[in-house]
């Protein structure tokens, strides 16, 4: 089934259906063996993405600016010193006035509330590139990175160790649109947001799969096909950087852990990664890790989501 994106903004893989979510994995499947192939796909011959960032990525900016030179479009960057944000001009005001020069807006924020009147007062769709509540580009990326290297989602089971934060939104969406099991292993009191887990289970009872969270790390692996992880001090977070060692140290993921899950399972980490606290070396560089294809397939997932709703 063939979906019709073009026009829509997107703040949360909550508002996709699977049959959406498929077609964008469809697509950047396409994009990325055409790219590998040298070939030409300038899909936005013209047109303008403004990248309006009130935080600093890497992959984010890097990702989505060359991701729009390749399909033939060219993307702005503003930081928080660019706009008037800061000397009071509402989101609101902003989102009116960019529409007015671009063809789109991606945002990657400090408060989701920013990226909801984005969407609303936009008149040119509108991308969430990260905000508090949620990740839907990462989740996109790893969705399409679990495609390419194990086919078919639904039936899959994927496990979540660690601070469930805006990545684990994402997931906890993504997996129950797509049919995937998802099991999040998680501190107390660092347990995802009520809502998003009960939403979850909802859609996963539509799409045939488990969603369940636990606060024992090894049954949250047990099994999985996939072992994720997330630093356990976000962007935000520093202050309590010392408490939260302390509490997840018994979350990290280890070559123990990883024992409880398949032989042949995958390893991901969003990135950047602090290497000694949520994951070991021997995870993060061995056979199973895919944190660097996962990394590279932020350009693919994102381009064909620019692609299609653009």
């Amino acid at each position: 089934m063939v979906t019709d994106l073009k026009g829509r903004s997107l703040d949360s893989l909550f508002h996709l259906t699977g049959e959406e979510i498929e077609q964008i994995l469809k697509t950047a499947e396409l994009l990325k063996s055409q790219l590998l192939r040298g070939e030409g796909h300038p899909l936005l011959k013209g047109k303008t993405l403004a990248m309006i960032f009130e935080k600093p990525s890497t992959r984010t900016r890097v990702s989505f600016e060359v991701g729009m030179w390749q399909l033939g479009g060219y993307a702005l960057y503003l930081n928080a010193n660019d706009l008037q944000l800061g000397r009071g001009e509402t989101v609101a005001d902003t989102a009116q006035v960019l529409s007015r020069y671009v063809n789109g807006i991606m945002a990657r924020v400090f408060a989701h509330q920013t990226i909801i009147d984005l969407v609303r007062y936009s008149k040119v769709p509108v991308i969430n590139g990260l905000s508090d509540f949620t990740h839907p580009c990462q989740g996109l990326s790893d969705l399409f990175t679990i495609y390419e290297k194990k086919g078919p989602l639904s039936g899959l089971s994927l496990a979540y160790v660690g601070d469930a934060n805006n990545v684990a939104h994402s997931l906890l969406y993504g997996c129950s649109k797509v049919g995937m099991d998802i099991t999040l292993g998680c501190p107390k009191g660092y347990e995802p947001n009520p809502r998003v887990v009960s939403e979850a289970k909802e859609e996963g009872k539509r799409s045939g799969c488990k969603v369940k969270v636990t606060n024992d790390p090894k049954e949250a692996v047990r099994g999985a096909d996939i072992v994720y992880t997330d630093v356990w001090t976000s962007m935000g977070k520093e202050k309590e950087r010392e408490k939260r060692v302390k509490i997840l140290k018994p979350y990290q993921v280890n070559a123990k852990l990883v024992k409880e899950a398949r032989e042949d399972y995958l390893f991901m980490h969003c990135l950047p990664a602090h290497r000694g606290e949520e994951v070991t070396d021997e995870v993060a560089d061995s056979k199973n890790s895919v944190i660097f294809d996962q990394a590279e397939n932020r350009l693919h997932a994102q381009k064909a989501l620019l692609a299609l709703i653009m």
